[in-house]
């Protein structure tokens, strides 16, 4: 008989056991749902970063993020870059005009991000202009992958002509010249100093300086 009851309480215990481990499954379920740290959970998010997240989904980002990629085994393989083409180009221009407003004396930034360039005209009082350029140039280039192209400009005049270019067709003929057209002008700006040796203040290498030519 105490054997029996010995029995009884075990199987008791591994039921609660069993129950409370599922909880906790489904208790994780619903934080990896709302926080979106896994990669694809829900596709309910698809912007760069969370703004206005509730607390559960803020305290998600002291995570670190971490993505794996590897080359593709195959020759001539042009899905290896598709992370290019989807880049959220809306949402890095939206980052990368809030980080240039913390630079010292750039009060109003506006930026338009193409397919391989970054347009960024704004306003300062700063009394080292090539200086400022280099920062607002440098906070661009941390944020757009490296074959990215960035001109500045601080006279704010252009500043509606970068808002105007938002409003083409990307794919249109007269947007690539009137985005050529702009760059020219922001070129009579401060650009900062050279990135490197083998790239000019824009990040530009004499390969692409003759690609820019030839259009």
């Amino acid at each position: 008989m105490f054997h029996l009851k010995k029995l009884v309480i075990i199987l008791g215990l591994c039921t609660l056991t069993a129950l409370t481990g599922c909880s906790k499954d489904m208790s994780n379920r619903d934080v990896y749902e709302e926080s979106g740290n896994t990669i694809n959970v829900n596709n309910k998010r698809h912007d760069l970063y969370n703004e206005g997240a509730s607390r559960s989904v803020r305290n998600a980002s002291n995570n670190y993020g971490f993505v794996r990629h590897q080359k593709s085994p195959l020759m001539n393989d042009n899905t290896a870059n598709d992370h290019y083409t989807a880049l959220n180009r809306e949402q890095v221009a939206n980052i990368i005009s809030k980080l240039s407003t913390e630079i010292p004396n750039v009060n109003d930034v506006a930026t338009l991000v193409t397919d391989q360039e970054v347009l960024i005209a704004y306003k300062t009082d700063s009394k080292n202009r090539n200086m400022t350029a280099d920062q607002v140039k440098k906070t661009a280039m941390s944020v757009v992958p490296r074959y990215y192209h960035v001109f500045v400009t601080d006279n704010k005049v252009l500043m509606r002509d970068v808002e105007n270019l938002a409003n083409l067709d990307s794919t249109s003929r007269n947007a690539r010249n009137l985005v050529n057209g702009l760059i020219k002008q922001m070129k009579k700006s401060p650009q900062g100093q050279r990135m490197n040796p083998s790239e000019d203040e824009n990040g530009l290498t004499p390969d692409d300086h003759m690609g820019r030519n030839n259009r």
